[in-house]
């Protein structure tokens, strides 16, 4: 039994990190209407959901049963089998779930949950079976299927139901309230509200009673026999409050419902989720329990897992504690948050995921779309319509640190009331339904009638959505294919595979928290570009300065890095400067906002016009554009195994580069001391290595007749020597511009 116990302190431990990774991922289900509304502070906002989760996860004893008997046939394994099952899942579901974190993208951990333990259960069973000279269909026995697809459909349907439910929410709630509502929540928002606030306390105390630890079997009974009253007194007394608050401290009513519905939505969360982080721990300990006093327990038999169980209060408040802190520490929570409200944002900015064709092809399907219920919708009603969803008289009034809300209270109230909804249901008929789907799908439906994705974003913010619902199919693939595997491996090395698959383990998550740091650094840097605060011509162009000057530096390294690969073949090499030349570009886009933001500021000496920022946009765009390309097309000549360059090549190639990088590091270098006396120094300097590289192109092709070269190598040469002259020439105007704007200074 000492292996074992080594398994359920291994169990225990991971329970722990399971709750804090898991919440880390599931916190953006709770927290992104009121952060992104800004209803409130942030330290207001975390007091309030961690409230939420203390309360939620008393109510979350009924659903433990998931854990023990919901995916596989206990009785059917013994207790070293489903030790086994419960140590794989739990590993790969902290493992998982940290590499979500890391990425920034939620996913749903009851599905990880529900595979993790689909997998492991079946790769157990299957050795069993295969052990005993049995097949497939014998080992999908030990499986509980129809639990199985009990729980797929309450998860997948919940999907849909959730898109469906949001995006008519909130499209009836915009309607009747507007963009404008300031007259109109006086009129209708206490109704609204009472009605919503109603709902949600009719939902989790009537029917997540069903569930709680803490209240008596007569006690549940007493609420659901009496759920009209509840419902009606709730409703009465919530309008009451809110007319009396609009009345005496004039408040916005849309605040204390969305900084409710956080609550509410917190302690659906706890509730259904709960499950998900400690369900196989508990389900470990109550089987070596079981077996604790029995004669041989190696070989017993789990029928008690499939016995009803009601959990500790005290053990579901220590665990609720535990996420109540991890909210508050863990820096990978804001991560996941700010993915989904950049996604739902009411206004444009800079974009985390780029376009891919699945959404180009989804846009131009909608937008053809419109053109038809244009076409068929008489004028006045599309006028009319058009009116209730104006958004020019919205203006977002910024928080104390002067950042915008990604989008107004309304339609944070919607989002949490109607996620709070669905999951509180889901939670009462104990279907671990995805509460990261549901909040997700809720929020991505309400941005679609406020018309949040405009022509300019919607591309890049449906990416991000078919990126976040890929990843939830990855997560099920993954989740059972690992859990399986390390299953596998416990079953057959016992305590040496676990030690070292706790090692690894331990391991991937410290190396995911240094690359957490970096990607946020990269990513805090590209929003500052975009959205940073500007209050002088003065400081914004010192900004521009420094920027300009690291990027044609950081060109230098590129060029270097290519020529050198090339050179030598070098692969590895090239394809470092490749990705080094594409993070570039990708900022050189902020960097472009960041120009247009400047000339937009109203000390910008009316003397300058718009054209010379748009030169210096255009320029650098094709600066890096070129630089770009010029590193994919050599990474894939050598990639492909093509001929490398002759020895002539190589060496009229090293002068060329010899005098292109020169001219990069001197304009870097008087870009960053505002140095624009030698300009017309800098201008022929330029012209002669344009001069040199046009020199060097008529040798390539007079040899061309000459001599045999192969195509490929040719073409490489020549296209090196094109990049390099639009390189010099791009980087020559980008200095001259920037003469005109800093005026010398």
């Amino acid at each position: 039994m000492e292996f074992f116990t080594i398994i359920l302190i291994i169990l225990l431990a991971t329970a722990i990190l399971d709750l804090m990774v898991g919440v880390a991922n599931d916190a953006v289900n709770f927290l992104n209407s009121a952060v992104g509304a800004k209803v409130a502070s942030r330290t207001v906002i975390m007091i309030i959901a961690t409230l939420g989760i203390i309360i939620g996860v008393t109510f979350s004893s009924g659903m433990m049963e998931v854990a023990r008997s919901g995916i596989f046939n206990p009785q059917m394994l013994t207790f070293p089998d489903v030790m086994f099952i419960f140590a794989a899942t739990m590993l790969t579901d902290v493992l998982l779930l940290d590499f979500y974190n890391t990425f920034g993208l939620p996913t749903s951990t009851t599905v990880s949950l529900v595979f993790e333990l689909l997998g492991a259960a079946f790769a157990v069973s299957f050795i069993k079976v295969t052990r005993a000279g049995g097949g497939m269909s014998e080992a999908l026995a030990y499986i509980n299927t129809g639990s199985v697809f009990k729980i797929l459909f309450g998860i997948v349907s919940s999907v849909v139901i959730a898109f469906v439910a949001g995006a008519l929410v909130q499209y009836l709630s915009r309607m009747l309230f507007t963009f404008d509502f300031g007259v109109r929540v006086k009129r209708y928002g206490a109704i609204w509200g009472g009605f919503a606030l109603a709902a949600i306390t009719y939902f989790i105390l009537v029917k997540g009673a069903k569930g709680a630890s803490f209240l008596t079997p007569e006690s549940a009974a007493w609420l659901k026999g009496h759920t009209l009253m509840i419902a009606g007194v709730s409703f009465a007394a919530w309008t009451l409050l809110l007319l009396l608050l609009q009345w005496t401290i004039k408040l916005n009513v849309f605040k204390p419902i969305v900084l409710a519905g956080t609550f509410a939505l917190a302690m659906a969360f706890a509730a259904n989720d709960l499950v998900n982080f400690i369900g196989a721990p508990l389900a470990g300990l109550a089987s070596y329990t079981a077996v604790a006093d029995s004669a041989n327990p190696l070989t017993s038999t789990m029928e008690a897992l499939a016995e009803p169980v009601r959990a500790n209060t005290w053990m579901l408040l220590l665990a609720g504690a535990i996420m109540a802190i991890t909210l508050w520490v863990n820096k990978k929570a804001r991560t996941v948050t700010a993915t989904s409200v950049n996604l739902g944002r009411q206004s444009e900015g800079f974009e985390r995921f780029e376009s891919i064709a699945p959404a180009r092809a989804i846009v131009r399907f909608v937008l053809m779309l419109f053109n038809v219920f244009a076409l068929i919708t008489p004028l006045s009603v599309r006028q009319k319509i058009a009116t209730r969803f104006d958004t020019s008289k919205y203006k977002p009034q910024p928080d104390e640190n002067g950042e915008l809300p990604a989008f107004d209270l309304l339609r944070a109230a919607v989002n949490l009331i109607v996620a709070a909804l669905l999951v509180s249901l889901g939670t009462s008929l104990k279907l671990p339904l995805s509460t990261t789907y549901v909040t997700f799908m809720v929020a991505m439906a309400t941005a679609l009638p406020d018309r949040a994705w405009g022509r300019d974003s919607a591309v890049y913010r449906i990416s991000g959505v078919l990126t976040v619902v890929g990843g939830w199919f990855f997560t099920a693939l993954v989740a059972s294919t690992v859990a399986a595997l390390l299953a596998t491996i416990i079953y057959y090395t016992e305590l040496f595979g676990l030690v070292a698959l706790v090692l690894l383990a331990a391991f991937l998550m410290t190396r995911s928290l240094f690359m957490h740091r970096k990607r946020e650094k990269d990513f805090a840097e590209q929003e500052r570009r975009f959205t940073g605060p500007m209050t002088t011509i003065d400081e914004a162009l010192a900004a521009l300065k420094t920027e300009l000057g690291t990027v044609l530096t950081t060109s230098v390294k590129i060029v270097d890095m290519t020529h050198e690969g090339v050179s030598t073949e070098n692969r590895m090499l090239l394809k470092d400067a490749r990705k080094i030349a594409k993070d570039l570009y990708k900022q050189g886009k902020a960097m472009s906002a960041t120009i247009l933001r400047t000339s937009q500021l109203e000390e910008v000496d009316e003397s300058l016009d718009d054209k010379t920022y748009a030169e210096v946009i255009s320029s650098l765009q094709l600066l890096l554009r070129s630089m770009r390309h010029m590193t994919t097309q050599c990474y894939e000549h050598v990639d492909n195994n093509h001929k490398q360059l002759t020895e002539l090549q190589s060496e009229e190639l090293a002068l060329v580069v010899r005098e292109v990088r020169m001219q990069l590091l001197t304009i870097s270098e008087n870009l960053m001391r505002t140095d624009f006396s030698g300009s017309e120094n800098v201008s022929e300097n330029i012209e002669r290595v344009r001069a040199l590289i046009r020199k060097t192109d008529k040798e390539q092709l007079k040899r061309s007749k000459k001599e045999k070269f192969t195509t490929r190598t040719s073409l490489l040469y020549l296209e090196l020597l094109t990049e390099y002259e639009e390189i010099i020439h791009h980087t020559g105007s980008i200095y001259q511009q920037c003469r005109k704007c800093f005026h010398g200074k």
